[in-house]
């Protein structure tokens, strides 16, 4: 049970909200914002106003919202998702439910939940039990304006917006977690770490013994190292550029560590080596079309699973050869890793909260929403790992 001020503080907040339905239910939201109005341009810090949650939707009250690289692209308009503006960006977060529209049964004010892809639980893609793909996320929503500064129409970003202080969405967007759970660690599952773990452990299936390649060592990639940790895979290689997350990769669960630029000869050679004929898992982590060719490569002849998360700039193409396809080798991408927010992401908090695996040594930086800027200008000098936003 959560300590009696933080009850308190949930029951007056959720108090609050009801007398403002009660006085006025179409009553706008008024709240703090991070607003992209243009392609590169930074953010802006302002309050917005954002339309109460109608059939389906819930408003949120945001506690940590992540600096992720997919929102880098759009900002940086070269997202193959595409990009809108004026937009609040964000699509990590975690927080607590304050308000339900209409229709809403499986979350009511006071629960603690994470924005994650969305799981309608009734569509065809819902139905099947093989993929996480909802139809939902190309219904359209979040394609029409929900939030105003002023006379001005602003987009949320991903049908969620969470560089706000709050934001309302729809109930199929959020998981209803544990409430002991560190919002800051959560807010992180809402996307990199809850891909990264799942590419290992639900979309590749990683098994018990097997050998692992993993090029590029940022907040996804980590997670991969830890998701094949936890699968029991036995040579778990990590590649990047950059030493530190060499050896962030060896803490977390990493055999090997190898930097492109001081080993001797071709890379791919050299890992085929290490990997004794070709890893049986590779995975590419940075959205990079050199390093995704160099994953496939690496993948055993035969056998081996060559598994893309990175998002490369809209327009590149992978240069495969049919004969890596003929002599075995499988080519695959994973969005959110494989994983269902509502049905799974409860169980990988779980995991978290048991120790199977480590969100604490990632975070490399936590930061007020004023700071995002410079949070995301870090990001674009390669410091840290993750970034996390408290409200």
């Amino acid at each position: 049970m959560a300590p009696a001020h933080i009850r308190l503080y949930c029951r007056w907040k959720i108090d609050m909200w009801r007398a403002c339905r009660t006085r006025n239910r179409a009553l706008p939201i008024h709240t703090k914002a991070a607003v992209a109005y243009r392609a590169n341009d930074p953010m802006v810090i302002e309050e917005v106003e954002l339309d109460p949650p109608a059939q389906g939707e819930v408003l949120v009250e945001l506690k940590a919202a992540g600096l992720c690289h997919t929102d880098l692209g759009m900002w940086e308009g070269h997202s193959p998702i595409g990009s809108v503006f004026p937009v609040v960006l964000g699509h990590e977060g975690a927080g607590i439910v304050l308000d339900v529209g209409p229709g809403v049964t499986d979350l009511k004010p006071g629960d603690h939940v994470i924005a994650f892809a969305p799981e309608c639980r009734v569509c065809g893609s819902c139905q099947s039990p093989k993929g996480n793909f909802c139809e939902e996320a190309a219904s359209g929503y979040g394609s029409a304006p929900s939030i105003h500064a002023g006379n001005t129409p602003i987009f949320a970003g991903y049908g969620v917006g969470t560089f706000a202080n709050h934001m309302v969405t729809t109930a199929s967007r959020l998981a209803n977690v544990r409430k002991d759970a560190p919002f800051d660690e959560i807010s992180y599952l809402s996307c990199g770490a809850t891909t990264g773990l799942g590419a290992a452990l639900f979309q590749a299936k990683v098994e018990p013994g097997s050998s692992v390649v993993v090029f590029g060592l940022g907040g996804i990639g980590l997670n991969i190292i830890q998701g094949a940790r936890m699968a029991g895979a036995t040579t778990i290689v990590g590649v990047d550029i950059n030493d530190a997350k060499g050896a962030m990769a060896l803490q977390l669960g990493a055999t090997h560590f190898v930097n492109p630029k001081i080993i001797d000869g071709d890379l791919v050679g050299h890992l085929t080596e290490m990997t004794q004929g070709g890893a049986d898992y590779t995975f590419e982590a940075v959205g990079n079309i050199k390093l995704m060719e160099q994953a496939l490569a690496t993948a055993r002849i035969g056998w081996g699973v060559c598994t893309v998360v990175g998002v490369a700039p809209v327009g590149e193409k992978i240069g495969v050869s049919p004969f890596d396809l003929i002599m075995g080798r499988k080519l695959q991408g994973t969005a959110m890793g494989g994983v269902r927010g509502r049905s799974q992401l409860p169980q990988i908090v779980d995991w978290l909260m048991d120790g199977k695996f480590d969100l604490k040594s990632l975070i490399t930086a936590r930061m007020p929403l004023e700071q995002i800027n410079e949070g995301y200008a870090a990001m674009k000098r390669g410091e840290g790992l993750r970034s996390i936003i408290t409200f």
